[in-house]
């Protein structure tokens, strides 16, 4: 019996090819979009989608100006970045198991994945774990010697890797735009090289570790969706087991690189200030993650990354304004046209999309020629 015009197909696998070319462009499964949710009055969900954008440009931007001055206060005057890293390692860690408990203990009360520690789970995600570590000790090593202004053109390049891994690894061609884009993208961070460097900001240690947790983002997204299957799709398990990982494979790098003597050296190293800075620095570690997965949920992928592109702008500008900086004409034009090329690559690629969503398939094409 042919299947008729309400029957429900099941939707087909998704090949590996298929998934690593979804957490290189940022794009989602195409046939889960048309069950989004259900239709909402227009104020009650313009309140939502205002609200969680704002919780996510706070959180973010919170997050950055906190950990710089963890990482590079003169009133702190603490030299320890992979001490910082690993103890929000460990409060995201001890985060999550805590919400795993009052999850099981109070099952109404909120939905939070059971969480037990595995060893054949760990070893699976143990290569996603080293990614992960890279990525956000590169972010505050790039954040410690660069300002906040700067912060941003320091790490702009991960869409301009998301290209190139999309070819190396999947010979993945781009378009002609979207390499235009790109284009804007690497002239906007030269340009802002040339310009710290002018001004005499420029720390090319900074910019090293911006251009590797660049690369590191990029990589993150393609074992990010390798690994999941092994924690049963759960992002929360997910983050437990990549947190874990970290918390043991940073406890060498800290004792090797003598941050030990350094902590405890450290005038600070028993007040309550420090260390409600330290774990208010690991609260915002562990809630942008979650509000992150939020604004994708009320909004888009290609949404959040317009966010994410707008709350830049909003970074730098109140970075300025905070350390009362002056900055020059081509600076400013160095911001725009990173932020440009990362706003227009966005546009680009969701344009190509539907694009691709719309046209017909070749089978679809064979059966309306067969009048079927």
């Amino acid at each position: 019996m042919k299947p008729g015009p309400w029957t429900c197909r099941r939707r087909a696998p998704l090949k590996r090819s298929r998934i690593l070319h979804m957490a290189l462009m940022g794009a989602s499964d195409p046939s889960g979009e048309a069950e989004a949710s259900k239709e909402k009055p227009f104020l009650l969900r313009a309140l939502q989608i205002t609200l969680v954008v704002s919780l996510y440009w706070v959180t973010s931007i919170s997050m950055v100006f906190l950990n710089k001055y963890l990482l590079d206060s003169p009133s702190l005057q603490l030299d320890t970045p992979i001490f910082v890293t690993f103890y929000q390692c460990l409060v995201t860690t001890l985060l999550c198991k805590s919400l795993s408990i009052v999850a099981a203990c109070c099952p109404g009360a909120m939905d939070f994945p059971t969480l037990r520690l595995d060893l054949r789970v760990t070893r699976s995600v143990l290569p996603l774990s080293v990614v992960f570590i890279g990525m956000i000790t590169f972010n505050n090593l790039c954040l410690k010697y660069v300002g906040v202004a700067f912060y941003n053109v320091g790490r702009s390049l991960t869409t301009v890797f998301n290209v190139l891994l999309s070819y190396l690894l999947l010979k993945q061609t781009t378009s002609f735009y979207a390499l235009l884009t790109c284009g804007i993208i690497i002239g906007g961070f030269w340009l802002g090289v040339d310009q710290e460097g002018a001004e005499g900001t420029l720390s090319w240690t900074g910019t090293i570790f911006g251009v590797l947790a660049s690369l590191c983002v990029s990589l993150n997204a393609i074992y990010t969706k390798k690994v999941l299957p092994a924690v049963d799709g759960s992002i929360w398990r997910l983050t437990f087991y990549n947190n874990v990982n970290a918390c043991v494979l940073f406890l060498p790098l800290f004792l090797l690189l003598g941050e030990l003597q350094t902590l405890r050296d450290f005038s600070q190293l028993g007040s309550a200030h420090f260390w409600g800075m330290m774990t208010l620095g690991g609260l915002f570690g562990f809630a942008i993650g979650y509000v992150t997965g939020l604004q994708i949920k009320f909004t888009s992928p290609l949404t959040h990354n317009v966010s994410g592109t707008t709350k830049a702008c909003a970074q730098t500008v109140l970075a300025v304004l905070y350390y009362e900086e002056t900055k020059s004409f081509l600076w400013w034009t160095s911001n725009m046209m990173v932020l440009g090329g990362s706003s227009a690559y966005t546009w680009v690629r969701g344009w190509e999309m539907k694009k691709i969503q719309e046209e017909p398939s070749p089978k679809e094409d064979e059966k309306s020629s067969m009048g079927v």
